[in-house]
């Protein structure tokens, strides 16, 4: 197989093939490794990446979590509801209901399983809502509906097959392109970039999201009162372009947004925070573990961990993932007893927010291999209790 070929079957460049055969290019997006072993139909993934111990690709295949067969089942049925007899939500309501949704994601410690289960009649009251009503509700429907999918996007991250979630990513950009309301278009480029930057592509993501801030410019020009929702969004873009720039080793660009959004944290009323990317100050100062970690300066984010309290943030899903930021690098460091207390802490905060990253579990197997004695026992221990959650 031609690598031009190779790399068009996977939705890359035969540059960006050459550069990862090569290894001038880290391959670490598990859905892009699967796609690249299912196009060149190799079953062990160690074909691929020289590991010697069996990874099957069909390890993969299954459900990972109980929530999706009625979340994808809902999405397939969305043009054909069984609630034509109900009435349908005022725009309003259904806002209301997915920001519930998005506040339970952040704060429940089992965000998949709670949020999950009461995803399938709002996607199918969502769709109601939209062919409902006309003009400025229905418009308002379909921004409401954009955020549905963005939560629905961020709960399958990992666990479903890449064209489910993919589903999701499209249509939140495609219902808030229709909605045509500026917050909802600059939430639909975060987004995207989030999808853009868990497949590897970089420079797109990055781009994606510094662009996605001209949506809010009019907003954040105007007279009066700026909402947190738009101080948030912004942040969260600068964010998302913050991560975008370190995992492709840029560390100036990283840092500069990085300032942006500390910045933009600074202006929100003390106990706000954006609801869907968990924007506020403490998320900033995670966020900056996480870029000095992509940046390969272990050290330096294992410093910046010990410095913040996790239970600052109010999203747990942000708190265990500083915890789980600084058991990776302390694991590079070597240090894998703190790794081994640290990723505990993490699964103690949102078991789920862990288990279900693939890295993660495969961090936690990495240090029970690694430790001995009292260590090994609790990593053992610890990677056995992440591979039951489903």
């Amino acid at each position: 197989m031609t690598r031009p070929v190779l790399a068009g079957l996977v939705g890359r460049s035969p540059d960006w093939l050459k550069k990862v055969e090569s290894g001038s290019r880290q391959l670490n997006s598990l859905p892009l490794l699967l796609q690249v072993a299912r196009a060149l139909n190799v079953r062990d993934l160690a074909e691929l990446t020289g590991d010697g111990e069996t990874v099957p690709v069909d390890a993969w295949s299954d459900e990972t979590h109980h929530v999706v067969p009625a979340i994808r089942q809902a999405m397939r049925d969305a043009a054909f509801p069984s609630l034509s007899d109900e009435p349908p939500l005022s725009a309003a309501d259904l806002q209301a209901k997915v920001r519930r949704l998005w506040v339970l994601w952040h704060t429940s410690p089992r965000q998949r399983t709670d949020v999950g289960v009461r995803l399938p009649v709002l996607i199918q009251q969502a769709h109601h809502a939209i062919r409902s009503h006309d003009g400025v509700e229905r418009r308002l429907a379909k921004a409401a509906a954009g955020d549905l999918y963005r939560l629905v996007q961020r709960l399958l991250a990992h666990i479903c097959e890449p064209e489910l979630h993919a589903l999701a990513v499209e249509r939140g950009r495609a219902l808030s392109e229709d909605a045509d309301e500026p917050m909802s278009l600059a939430l639909a480029a975060w987004s995207s970039s989030v999808s853009l930057c868990a497949s590897g592509h970089y420079d797109d993501a990055a781009r994606l999201a510094d662009g996605g801030t001209k949506y809010l410019a009019p907003m954040l020009r105007g007279v009066g009162q700026i909402s947190y929702q738009a101080w948030g969004t912004l942040g969260a873009l600068q964010i998302e372009a913050a991560a975008a720039h370190a995992l492709a080793g840029r560390d100036g660009d990283a840092q500069r947004y990085l300032d942006l959004a500390h910045r933009t944290a600074s202006r929100m009323d003390a106990g706000t925070w954006h609801e869907q990317s968990g924007f506020e100050p403490a998320g900033v100062r995670i966020m900056s573990v996480i870029v000095t970690s992509c940046l390969r300066r272990h050290g330096d984010a294992v410093s910046q961990a010990d410095r913040i309290d996790p239970t600052a943030s109010p999203s747990l899903v942000r708190s265990s993932r500083l915890l789980l930021e600084t058991a990776d690098a302390q694991r590079h460091r070597t240090d894998y007893a703190s790794a081994v207390r640290s990723l505990t802490a993490a699964a103690e905060i949102s078991t789920e927010a862990v288990a279900l990253i693939p890295w993660a579990r495969e961090l936690a197997d990495e240090l029970a291999d690694s430790t001995s004695g009292q260590t090994h026992s609790h990593a053992t221990q610890l990677a056995g209790r992440l591979k039951a959650v489903r």
